[in-house]
């Protein structure tokens, strides 16, 4: 049985173990969270507590790392507000540790906010050069560098679009508040099956050493999108600032369905 190490096993590393379990893998789940051990342990995952800081890591990392393969890094930066972390070192401090392990390929979960925005209408594909406008597509872009200069091992990126779920949506945010900019930028969603199904697929058919966006192609503007959101769910309307300029990009998923031949499960979000 092919063992796979997940490190951060959260909204979407929890979901994500489960579906490698039923795929026919042994799991490693780490979680920064002694309470949560448990949960993991009661899913069928090997379970451990494991925190990255930027000068050390807590846990025992490489017995988390032993036996498996590939390692999948899915801990996004905490740099809202005044937590202002330093995730480049994070990520440094546990390279050495798979550099020693036996450890083949790693899948980093980043984002497409290492492309920015921009005033002017633009498909945004792999090839799109990087212009992280905030802290966290700055340090997201550096930690990418990172891990795919290495040559100890392969490095798979995959830029998620906003992550959405059946717990986890951003008109719920959006609803009742006024003057909301960018009205008619498109919206860069995907749903969590679709980001464990793309997953999945660069695991099964061995695609390392590639960088893939991972946005679902429905692309309309946010306020029709989050207006006919809130009227389904039974919220209070979103009102938008229509005289203000809009600042949006287009994000392609082409490469996933054309290289990987991915289709995907929510396209109409």
């Amino acid at each position: 049985m092919t063992q796979i190490s997940i490190l951060g096993c959260g909204w979407l590393g929890l979901p994500l173990a489960k579906a490698l379990l039923e795929n026919g893998f042994s799991v490693n789940g780490s979680t920064t969270s002694s309470e949560k051990l448990s949960v993991l342990e009661k899913s069928g995952i090997e379970p451990f507590l494991i925190a990255l800081e930027s000068k050390n890591v807590s846990g025992n990392i490489e017995t988390f790392l032993r036996g498996s393969k590939t390692l999948i890094i899915d801990i996004p930066p905490k740099l809202r507000g005044n937590s202002k972390e330093d995730f480049v070192g994070k990520i440094k401090t546990v390279i050495p540790f798979i550099e020693k392990s036996k450890i083949e390929n790693v899948l980093f979960v980043s984002s497409t906010s290492v492309y920015g925005d921009t005033s002017t209408a633009l498909s945004v594909t792999e090839e799109t050069k990087t212009c992280p406008e905030t802290e966290s597509g700055r340090q997201l872009v550096k930690v990418e560098q990172l891990l795919q200069s290495n040559t100890h091992f392969k490095t798979a990126v995959l830029r998620f679009g906003g992550l959405i779920g059946e717990d986890r949506h951003p008109v719920r945010f959006l609803a009742g508040r006024k003057n909301l900019e960018n009205p008619k930028a498109p919206i860069n969603l995907i749903h969590q099956t679709d980001c464990i199904g793309i997953i999945l697929e660069i695991i099964l058919q061995n695609y390392w050493n590639e960088t893939f966006n991972a946005v679902a192609p429905f692309h309309p503007s946010r306020e029709k999108y989050y207006t006919q959101k809130a009227i389904d769910l039974g919220l209070e309307l979103p009102q938008f600032n229509s005289e203000s300029p809009t600042f949006g990009k287009t994000i392609l998923s082409s490469k996933v369905e054309n290289v990987l031949g991915y289709t995907f499960s929510k396209p109409n979000l």
